[in-house]
């Protein structure tokens, strides 16, 4: 089993304990060095939930908040749930089941408003939300925009950071300002399945090495992750949970361990207030 003398957290992955490897994968990541984990929820569809009302988000959930809390029992650290909204689901409601993209707005805004309850009651640590990454009308773009900006009021209201999945892009300055606007600091707008480098918000680095060389050369905050979907119907699809701590050991065996404290300690710290280094146990 390996280990470091520093916490190793995956900033975004997810488990299924029902339909993936769940707690194996949590297994495969803490014998390879892991320690912290930030589990988001898979998308409701694909834990079989079809959601008509804000409390129809509710096992997906609390399947998260579930696996969350077993996943600690094997971790040197601790695993902690964040929670939201993925921003496909519009195109679900809109082009699948013939909503109106106004209706599937304040579907998807009821959803994001049950998952802040969880945050409110410290069953979470943060809220998830986006826009699509692929081409959709401007009503779509429109209300997606407008779930988007409502995740940034309950980020504000609940004093949370707000992981986001959207477009491919490494500049975010038109979220941060919504942001600011609501008094949401910069650095807790997280654009998952970042470049190495992003205009706005804190980057969360896919962990694939040029990425994360453009990373550690900027010296500004960032995090690692995989996206681990865990979805035994795409095997190999996006990166396995050893990835972060094998990307560890390779940023410290090229001498960047200023880099690995910034993306696994203080990074963490500053996004989401939490103390990787008190929270592991060894």
């Amino acid at each position: 089993m390996q280990e470091f003398d520093t916490p190793v957290l995956d900033n975004h992955l997810h488990l299924d304990p029902d339909h993936g490897r769940g707690l194996e994968a949590v297994k495969d990541f803490a014998r390879s060095g892991g320690t912290h984990l930030l589990v988001v929820n898979k998308p409701s569809w694909l834990l079989g939930h079809e959601v008509e009302s804000r409390e129809d988000f509710r096992p997906t959930f609390e399947t998260t908040i579930g696996v969350v809390r077993e996943a600690s029992e094997l971790l040197d650290g601790r695993a902690w749930p964040v929670l939201g909204v993925h921003p496909g689901l519009v195109s679900k409601l809109v082009d699948d089941r013939g909503y109106d993209p106004e209706d599937a707005r304040d579907l998807m805004c009821d959803g994001l408003s049950a998952a802040a309850e969880y945050v409110e009651s410290g069953e979470a640590l943060a809220l998830k939300s986006g826009r699509p990454h692929y081409d959709v009308t401007d009503a779509v773009w429109d209300a997606s925009n407008a779930v988007l900006r409502h995740g940034l009021d309950l980020a504000a209201e609940h004093d949370c950071a707000l992981q986001l999945h959207t477009e491919s892009t490494t500049d975010l300055s038109d979220v941060t300002e919504w942001a600011a606007e609501r008094g949401v600091p910069e650095q807790r707008v997280v654009k998952h399945y970042a470049q190495g480098h992003l205009t706005g918000g804190t980057p969360s680095v896919m962990s694939d090495k040029d990425r994360l060389r453009e990373a550690v050369a900027r010296e500004k905050p960032f995090l690692m992750e995989t996206d681990f979907i865990d979805d035994p119907d795409r095997p190999g699809a996006v990166m396995g949970p050893k990835t972060v701590p094998r990307r560890v050991d390779w940023l410290l065996e090229e001498g960047h361990s200023d880099a690995v404290r910034n993306a696994h300690v203080e990074t963490p710290a500053h996004v989401y207030d939490i103390d990787t280094e008190a929270t592991l146990d060894r």
